[in-house]
């Protein structure tokens, strides 16, 4: 529970960052990098039943 806590300080800092300093090119790049750790933890436990599979 903890790291979700620190992880939306982390992003509220990033967008503070941008909103503050209006460095717009933070915007996408925060976006893609959270969808792509999505995309990363959540193909993880996929990984083995498809080896199962072949």
């Amino acid at each position: 529970m903890r790291t979700i806590r620190y992880l939306g300080r982390l992003l509220g800092e990033f967008f503070g960052f941008a909103w503050q300093n209006k460095a717009w090119w933070v915007y996408p790049m925060v976006i893609a990098f959270v969808l792509l750790g999505l995309a990363i933890t959540t193909t993880e436990s996929v990984a083995p039943f498809i080896y199962a599979l072949f």
